[in-house]
């Protein structure tokens, strides 16, 4: 199951900390508004002593409450169960420990289970996701949705009980595998809900937003398997944003400042107001239309939101709602010059697409105050919150903006480099987006956002599916000669086998390979001293080619630097011997012809340290050879017409992909994973 990993990962962890704090919760119809909470669980059939340590327990009673009473609410006015947003009034908590929790859960879960007789088993499900999700992973107040019966009807209207999430990537580069996870959650939670994913463009920064990037997001999203229930933009909503941030000035929660971005900075960090906070909502309401029509210059004005200055909470120092920018939208055009800022549309237009969860990762959870703050200032519907860990992966960056300073300063081969994880170069490396779903899925949804995925993980995940998919077939990188003295001039056509169990008598499942009296193999498959461990070829040594003959090695014709220039070797026709070692190689298809040439780019890890981003120079820790280009290899005849994306195991040597730079004239392969798999054989 979709969810299976974050209740797996809650009960793993639910011993490991002491909660404090208080939280607010929302209880709804089917128990009365003003029930106390003793009451309140002694309605739903807990005997006196449960309902009393279960009060007690405040992060419990929160979060199961407010899920109980949602399930009967709906029930109430639809007849069947089903799930939307979470409503309605609340409650203090205390101190608690964990060893209450784990007292207390089963048996409150029973009694739940009981009482919500009529739902379905899903309900329960849910129930059990809500609580190990918010409770046992939050070591601050859990700020929940709240919503008045009245928004509540109107959600349910709209959306009929179905789940509706949305993946919300801003166009401001190229999306990367955290993005994976994050459409995984996003996109992967719908479907399993039976419900609906929106792709949202959130483009409200016209500096850094590119039609290219807009165009990439959609193409890539389809590419990773995902079907958006609707294409959104943030910019679609400009002038409901508008209109709703002149709202919130007359209800004098916004003002408009003239403070600098230092000045602002400063005032924050000593809890100050703006001295511009108090002046008339008629002044800020006049100013306000003025940034609109662009009579006030670019950093002059901003629209700030009036929260609290004093809380523990820097993302309540009145956030900026709107700013200037005389920069024209790629989207919407040159309509607007003034744009709305990330913590002032997002959550409004959750709320206006009636999304149901809005899932982000953990560095959002301390903008949650801010989220529910805008929604009950406005008096919009509230979506239900989760933050769950991004995903880090080792020696790679995933921040855009360390992403677009490669690309842009010439680091790295544009967006697709096959060296970066952002998705189309992993796609161009020749990973599949199965495998990088299957990655995503393996690692789990977790609240811990200390946690480095080692990148030898996601490779197991590539290997598994292009063992399966990935036809055999031979290259040699770097070719010595060796002349067959024993054979005539004539070519035998062999069998090779594309996949290692090819039932004999299934021809598709065969390539013609020709073996001549000149074939190519390693350089390093060759020594002139051999040794026990030694496999490859020696003076004096036998070798089997694989799937053709054993040679021998009879003489070695050096150069004047003492380099190899031909191996000499004498075949088995009669393959009597039987050679520990096993080459692979490659022929001249005809008398006197070079075998067919290719390139091949041979990618290692980008950079050399697991953490890269954690240091000052993190440039300094470039690979310098993360990348190798073999100009002149040798590849079988068969692979003349191989197609850009087709994808091959090179035996002995790793999987690989024809590259897009591939023409007419030379194919270009892309080592995609070495067949070397350090993480199934314990590596960490």
């Amino acid at each position: 199951m979709f969810l299976a990993n974050i209740v797996n990962e809650a009960k793993i962890n639910r011993t490991r900390k002491r909660w404090w704090g208080r939280t607010r919760v929302r209880v709804g119809v089917g128990v009365g508004w003003g029930d106390k909470p003793l009451d309140l669980f002694l309605k739903i059939g807990l005997d006196e002593r449960t309902a009393e340590n279960t009060v007690a327990n405040g992060k419990v009673t929160a979060n199961l409450t407010a899920v109980i009473h949602e399930e009967r609410y709906l029930m109430l006015i639809s007849g069947s169960p089903t799930q939307a947003g979470v409503a309605i009034i609340s409650l203090n908590c205390i101190r608690h420990f964990f060893k209450f929790l784990s007292l207390n859960f089963c048996p409150l879960l029973f009694h739940i289970e009981a009482a919500v007789a009529d739902g379905c088993d899903r309900t329960v499900g849910n129930l059990l996701y809500t609580v190990h999700t918010e409770i046992y992973f939050s070591d601050r107040p859990v700020l929940r949705a709240c919503n008045s019966k009245e928004i509540l009807d109107k959600h349910l209207k709209v959306t009929g009980g179905k789940v509706f999430t949305r993946f919300p990537p801003e166009p401001n580069g190229y999306l990367h595998i955290g993005h994976a996870k994050a459409m995984f959650v996003d996109f992967g939670l719908a479907k399993e809900r039976g419900g609906c994913c929106y792709l949202r463009y959130d483009d409200t920064n016209p500096e850094a937003e590119k039609k290219e990037y807009i165009d990439h997001i959609e193409e890539i999203v389809g590419w990773m398997g995902w079907e958006p229930f609707k294409i959104t933009y943030t910019s679609n909503y400009f002038q409901q944003l508008y209109k709703l941030a002149v709202e919130l000035i007359r209800r004098g929660r916004a003002y408009v400042d003239h403070q600098t971005p230092d000045e602002i900075k400063e005032y924050r960090e000593k809890k100050m107001n703006s001295p511009w906070r108090d002046r008339p909502t008629e002044e800020s309401l006049k100013l306000f239309d003025d940034m609109k029509r662009g009579m006030i210059e670019e950093g002059k004005a901003t629209l700030r939101m009036k929260q609290d200055m004093q809380s523990d909470n820097f993302n309540m120092y009145d956030l900026i709602a709107y700013r200037i920018k005389f920069t024209p939208h790629p989207h919407a055009g040159d309509k607007w010059c003034i744009y709305p800022s990330y913590d002032y549309a997002h959550c409004i237009v959750d709320s206006l697409e009636n999304v149901t969860h809005s899932l982000c990762t953990l560095e959002f959870e301390t903008r949650r105050a801010s989220y529910y703050w805008l929604l009950d200032a406005l008096g919009l519907y509230q979506p239900y919150v989760w933050e769950y860990s991004r995903l880090n992966i080792t020696n790679a960056v995933m921040s855009k903006r360390k992403l677009n300073r490669l690309v842009t300063e010439r680091w790295v081969d544009g967006w697709d480099d096959p060296r970066l994880m952002t998705l189309a170069g992993l796609r161009r490396r020749g990973v599949t987006a199965s495998s990088i779903n299957a990655f995503v899925r393996g690692i789990g949804i977790t609240r811990s956002d200390c946690s480095m995925i080692r990148l030898d993980r996601l490779e197991y995940h590539i290997r598994e599916e292009l063992n399966k998919t990935a036809a055999r077939t031979m290259v040699v990188l770097n070719p010595v000669k060796v002349v067959i003295t024993n054979m005539d001039a004539s070519i035998m056509d062999l069998d090779a086998k594309k996949w290692p169990d090819a039932p004999a008598d299934d021809a598709s499942s065969f390539y013609k390979v020709p073996f001549s009296k000149v074939v190519y193999i390693e350089q390093s498959d060759f020594r002139m001293k051999d040794s026990k461990d030694y496999y490859g070829l020696a003076p004096g040594k036998s070798v089997l080619l694989r799937y053709a003959f054993p040679i021998k090695c009879t003489e070695v014709i050096l150069g004047d630097n003492q380099s190899i220039l031909e191996i000499r070797a004498e075949y088995d026709p009669l393959k009597k011997t039987k050679p520990k070692g096993v080459l692979h190689w490659v022929s001249e298809s005809s008398p006197g012809v070079i075998p067919l040439k290719v390139e091949v780019r041979l990618f290692d890890k980008l950079f050399i340290s697991e953490n890269p981003a954690e240091l000052d120079d993190w440039l300094g820790d470039l690979n310098p050879h993360s990348k190798v280009v073999v100009t002149d290899a040798y590849a079988v005849p068969s692979l003349r017409n191989a197609a850009i994306g087709d994808r091959f195991q090179f035996e002995r040597l790793g999987y690989f992909v024809v590259d897009k730079d591939s023409s007419p004239e030379k194919l270009v392969f892309n080592r995609t994973v070495t067949l070397r798999d350090s993480y199934s054989k314990g590596g960490k």
